[in-house]
């Protein structure tokens, strides 16, 4: 399988209980690559498959937001897995360190690990951390979109060179929608020192709180496509289930082409090439999240108007809390705090206006970073950390003329954005 890379050239363990299957990223029972291979080793070796679904405590930007959403996902699994032959836990972290004794111990009696390999944020030191601390093998596997991430021959700095690539690829292979169906597997039936937790720990950062109406897991992500698919809106809603791994690219993209829905177009080239770009990024680059990681033209530019006077300079705090003279930002950020995303016209306006209004550019991705990370449902993604970056002009290219605080990094104002908006 294109997909699958072996971490740890270590033995199989045959006289092991288990093959464990730590579900970090791709957390769903249907179009699952990671999970598919884990079902295999599970019928090859004729043991028990024992699903994990881990939820730490102490990532950055931990909060009551979050963890709500994917607890919502959990109680989805516990439904979805529970007529499998597998045998699956949600445990939610209660204090640090906790998930990693529970690992070692389940480590202990496993014949092998499968997990699931995702480019960004915390998850390749969670990867790291496996391998290194396991002693039987472990198989990392890539189930985040349409195209084998690790296959590009390199790192793509245009969307239309990207989209070139995909369409001249051989189509890769797709998943099976239920890599569980019609298997015969021995059950696991307790895990004496393992009991599901789905509980907030009370230490999460609660002032970013739940987003009021909106629920995670599969079942929200179907109903969501089917509602897409029906409308006639442009925007799917499903970036956060994206991000969450509670629906796939895969199921996305065959709804809509049984669906029959030809003006799906521009959804499908965001979820084709947009995303998949993004992990392009995260994949090639290890500073994928860092300004050096900005076009030199952008550096550039930016380096040469660093020092020019800012009409109107806001703290963090006053741009966390709305607090500016601009009624069209401050009902964009307003949104993120309450809603957990903000409309993506808006999106692009409020990164912009964080450039022009922060001290410097450096300064302004580090704030753009930190609110979008915090208080977005699809934050510390691939392709949220490519929307940022975008603002500052990765994938874009110079636009004159030369203006001040933006050098030739493309510029937006909140008068032409609102127009645009009244008139859609």
């Amino acid at each position: 399988m294109q997909r699958v890379t072996l971490h740890k050239a270590a033995r199989v363990n045959g006289d092991g209980d288990y093959v464990l299957y730590w579900m970090m990223a791709y957390r769903r029972r249907h179009f699952n690559f990671a999970l598919e291979r884990a079902a295999f080793w599970a019928t090859e070796l004729r043991k028990p498959l024992l699903i994990i679904e881990p939820l730490a405590c102490n990532y950055p930007w931990a909060s009551h937001r979050i963890h709500a959403f994917v607890i919502d996902g959990m109680r989805d699994n516990q439904r979805n897995f529970g007529n499998s032959p597998a045998t699956y836990i949600p445990v939610v972290e209660t204090e640090p360190g906790h998930l990693r004794k529970i690992f070692r111990q389940l480590e202990s009696r496993a014949c092998l690990i499968v997990t699931d390999d995702y480019p960004a944020f915390e998850v390749p030191r969670w990867i790291s951390a496996i391998v290194s601390s396991s002693r039987i093998a472990v198989e990392v596997v890539d189930s985040n979109g349409i195209l084998p991430m690790r296959e590009a021959p390199r790192l793509f700095k245009t969307a239309a060179s990207f989209r070139r690539y995909m369409q001249n690829t051989t189509q890769a292979a797709v998943p099976l929608p239920d890599p569980l169906e019609g298997i015969e597997l021995p059950k696991l039936r307790t895990v004496p020192f393992l009991q599901p937790t789905l509980t907030v720990p009370p230490t999460l950062d609660r002032t970013v709180g739940v987003v009021r109406g909106s629920r995670g897991g599969r079942s929200e992500a179907g109903r969501r496509l089917q509602a897409f698919l029906s409308g006639g809106g442009e925007s799917s809603g499903l970036s956060p289930y994206l991000h969450f791994g509670h629906i796939s690219s895969h199921e996305i993209c065959r709804a809509i082409q049984r669906s029959g829905r030809g003006d799906r177009t521009r959804f499908l080239d965001q979820l084709t090439t947009w995303r998949e770009l993004g992990f392009n990024m995260c994949v090639m680059a290890e500073n994928y999240d860092r300004y050096d990681s900005l076009p030199e033209w952008a550096r550039r530019t930016l380096q040469k108007h660093s020092r020019d006077e800012r009409p109107i300079l806001y703290t963090l705090d006053q741009l966390e809390n709305a607090a500016t003279h601009d009624d069209v930002w401050n009902s964009a950020q307003a949104s993120l705090l309450t809603e957990g995303h903000i409309q993506n016209r808006l999106r692009m306006l409020w990164g912009k206006k964080i450039l022009e209004w922060s001290p410097s550019p450096e300064e302004a991705l580090h704030r753009m970073i930190h609110l979008n990370n915090k208080y977005a449902l699809d934050g510390r993604d691939p392709n949220s950390y490519n929307g940022i970056f975008w603002i500052l002009g990765r994938y874009d290219r110079p636009w004159g003329p030369e203006r001040p605080i933006f050098g030739l990094v493309r510029y937006m104002s909140s008068r032409n954005t609102a127009r645009k908006l009244r008139t859609r």
